[in-house]
């Protein structure tokens, strides 16, 4: 499969629990961390429900 790397680009001080969690499944703790996943289906979706907070680096 594919590597995505997802970099965090903003703050998840005032969002609600599900994307704090979310974003530590992810493993993006810190502003600016950059984590790298395979592309999987699950990945992706997990992606999406916080793509306000995340930039998806080729």
């Amino acid at each position: 499969m594919a590597k995505i790397k997802i970099q965090q680009i903003r703050s998840i001080i005032k969002c609600p629990k599900v994307q704090k969690d979310t974003m530590a499944a992810l493993g993006l703790r810190k502003l600016n961390s950059i984590v790298e996943h395979e592309a999987t289906p699950a990945i992706l979706g997990m992606v999406e429900k916080v793509k306000h907070l995340v930039k998806v680096i080729d």
